[in-house]
């Protein structure tokens, strides 16, 4: 992702505002989509005559707290006080704001510097008003709690007072303007709440389903239960006809494309209520299509089928890993399986649309603004610059608002209708038409030597997609861990066609793959006899960048042996523990986070699993902007993983089984378990904590359940090996 950090051809834009004030941002040179516009602006902060700093949020927030720590960067430069600043979510607009999007733990690493150069030119160019108002030497002025304090003669300046001043000079250069050191940081490291607190612990509006605008109505979207199926016929009339209904009509959709506006049939009706009691009543003759063949069980027949041959095409192959699984110690063979899965976000996907004079407004809860305004405006054959897009506040995401199918369909509704339209999706509705974490199946076969160390590893990873190009997250790249850290080793892959959608799930790829790593490196560890500690300190070795082909870092070893020795020491590794309870370990790197975790874990003799405590190490560099946020990352992370390990979609005759939470358990509180964090400090600058605290939860615990009573789980949920929740 792009970094904001403007180049030599842009500058700072310093406005005079109305009545008064500053308002700054940075310049760069227009997207090639801005015709007839050189420029155009990034604005960040506002500060009124008055005093009050406001400061813009960019990216989408679902709960990951950017909108808070995203904020408290700049005013840290700002030198305000975060409890006095105005905090507001910026409206969708990359051209003026950069990238926005929530997706990837990209908020931090990507907008880091930038957001602090920000906050110091403004203090710079601040300091600087009130040296010229007071004609004394800059160097005699500082800036502390939102004014200009110059000491010699103790005279002080708030900012309100020196806003219109400032906003008539010369802006700094971005890249020359001077830092802080971190040992005076007053507001990064600290806890602070979260700024939308007051309005969720409350119930004030504030997500998208609570949007209202003047004139709206409520709309429902019926789709084909089997994915991209369409319309043949329905009974509109007879719909039509009930109390409240407005409009029904099809939409013949963009089938080709699963994740823009899918065929179905719409009801709009003066309320919610209405349109869904009417969609009971609507009855619809579908198309079905080709995916109507597909299930969730002729998938595993076929990888069954797949998985024992050689893989269709070979993306590794390191060393002679034949050679040295003849000659291994010991081998192992194992098949992995895990299911699709769903996102189940608490707020069912939803947006208003208001189509007015050949425009569209939106607001929506969107994890990726940008596309959808791009593919609202490829469908309703309009310019982009028609399409305005209010980023809500949004309950919960997990990568499933990346994608903007509901963003759509509002709005062509909205169009088609001729009023101001919520869509809003029930539960079923968004269980049935997500796009999936995509299943997959590994067959592995690795060999460990004499000494107890690993010889070989061989992995053939069926999965879905077509020719080279794999479904929607469904791949595994050619160094996914243990990749270059084993002389011989060996990455086949084979495909199988997909018609149902899928997409990124919460550390997309990562929550999946770390399972099947980190779990069969458990099983060389014990078919070696060596502790599964000593025994991946070993396989990482000694400290190291492990460098990409292009010769750019790409995997500390010295890192990830930190957080491991520090997880193992936290939890007391190696101690004695009762029967029927076990240790287990794992770690992964992704997101440019480092994270191991140690699960504890009791089984009952009726195989009911209850996981009593996690420890998670995590590196993430040299700062945590707001620890108690960070906290609740890390925490959120390893309860999502948790509750993975019982969760699956089954796909028969091209659709969905599960249909709610009855079918797809969320977990609940009582079955939390307490999660210890504790942050590795390093010297590298800080990254995201959304998604890496995720995928080392689910092998942890698995392998804790194997220490525990020596069935190894290799099949997902955990349920299909026999074992239950307690």
């Amino acid at each position: 992702m792009e970094s904001l950090l403007v180049d030599r051809r842009s500058f700072l834009k310093v406005t005079t505002l109305a009545g008064g004030g500053l308002l700054l941002g940075a310049y760069r040179a227009a997207p090639a989509h801005a015709a007839g516009s050189e420029f155009v602006p990034n604005a960040f902060i506002r500060i009124s005559p008055e005093g009050v700093v406001t400061i813009l949020s960019k990216n989408p927030e679902v709960g990951q707290g950017v909108k808070t720590s995203l904020p408290m960067i700049i005013a840290e430069e700002l030198e305000v006080d975060f409890e006095t600043v105005v905090v507001e979510q910026a409206l969708a607009d990359e051209a003026r704001y950069g990238r926005q999007v929530a997706g990837g733990s990209q908020s931090t690493p990507v907008n880091w510097e930038d957001h602090h150069r920000f906050g110091a030119a403004a203090r710079q160019m601040l300091v600087t008003a009130a040296a010229l108002t007071w004609g004394v030497p800059e160097s005699e002025c500082v800036a502390s709690r939102g004014a200009v304090n110059h000491k010699a003669s103790g005279r002080t300046l708030g900012y309100g007072a020196l806003a219109t001043k400032a906003a008539s000079l010369t802006p700094p250069d971005l890249k020359s303007v001077v830092l802080k050191d971190p040992k005076d940081y007053k507001i990064i490291g600290r806890s602070i709440p979260q700024v939308d607190n007051p309005k969720i612990v409350t119930g004030k509006p504030l997500f998208g389903i609570d949007v209202t605008v003047p004139g709206m109505l409520y709309a429902v979207f019926e789709k084909c239960p089997v994915f991209a199926g369409s319309v043949r016929s329905a009974n509109l009339d007879a719909v039509k006809a009930l109390p409240g209904v407005r409009h029904a009509f099809v939409v013949d959709g963009q089938k080709e494309r699963l994740d823009g506006l899918m065929p179905g049939v719409a009801i709009v009706a003066d309320g919610w209520w209405a349109a869904k009691s009417a969609r009971e009543k609507l009855e619809v003759v579908w198309d079905e299509g080709p995916t109507a063949q597909q299930g969730s069980a002729s998938f595993a027949a076929k990888a069954a089928e797949l998985g024992p041959k050689p893989g269709a095409r070979r993306l590794r192959n390191d060393g002679d890993v034949d050679a040295a699984l003849a000659g291994a110690a010991k081998t192992v063979e194992s098949a992995y399986a895990y299911p699709f899965i769903a996102h189940a976000p608490l707020e069912p996907q939803n947006t208003t649309a208001q189509w007015k004079d050949g425009k569209i407004e939106i607001w929506s809860p969107t994890q990726n603004p940008q596309p959808g305004r791009q593919l609202v405006a490829t469908t309703l054959g309009i310019p982009e610059s028609d399409v305005t897009i209010h980023m809500t506040r949004i309950g919960g995401g997990f990568g499933r608002r990346l994608r903007n199918d509901f963003m759509v369909e509002a709005a062509w509704i909205a169009r088609a209708a001729g009023v101001p339209v919520k869509l809003l999706w029930t539960r079923e509705d968004d269980m049935r038409h997500d796009f999936y974490r995509p299943a997959g199946f590994h067959f592995l076969k690795g060999g460990v030597d004499a000494s107890g160390r690993i010889a070989a590893w061989r992995n053939h990873f069926v999965t879905f997609g077509d020719g080279e190009n794999t479904a929607p997250s469904a791949g595994m790249g050619d160094a996914e861990f243990p990749a270059r850290f084993l002389a011989n080793y060996r990455h086949e892959t084979s495909m199988m066609p997909l018609g149902v959608p899928t997409g990124p799930l919460r550390a997309p790829g990562s929550n999946a793959l770390a399972w099947v790593m980190q779990s069969f490196i458990d099983e060389l560890a014990h078919a070696a006899g060596r502790d599964p500690v000593q025994f991946r300190l070993d396989l990482l070795g000694e400290p190291r960048v492990v460098k990409n082909a292009d010769g750019s870092a790409a995997y500390d070893a010295g890192r990830m042996r930190g957080v491991v020795a520090a997880v193992a020491e936290k939890a007391g590794w190696g101690r004695t523990l009762p029967k029927g309870r076990g240790l287990g370990i794992a770690f992964h790197f992704s997101h440019r986070g480092y994270f191991a975790e140690v699960a504890e874990v009791s089984v009952s003799a009726s195989k009911a699993v209850k996981v009593e405590k996690v420890w998670v190490a995590g590196d993430v560099g040299s700062v945590i902007i707001n620890p108690s946020g960070a906290l609740h990352q890390v925490q959120g992370s390893v309860l999502d993983g948790l509750a993975e390990l019982y969760q699956e979609i089954t796909i028969e005759a091209g659709r969905t089984k599960q249909a709610s939470f009855p079918d797809f358990p969320l977990l609940r509180f009582n079955e939390a378990p307490p999660v210890e964090v504790h942050f590795v400090k390093t010297d590298f600058p800080p990254t995201g904590l959304g998604e890496p605290a995720l995928p080392p939860l689910p092998p942890a615990v698995c392998n804790a359940i194997f220490a525990a009573t020596g069935t190894r789980v290799r099949t997902l949920p955990i349920t299909r090996e026999g074992f239950k929740k307690a």
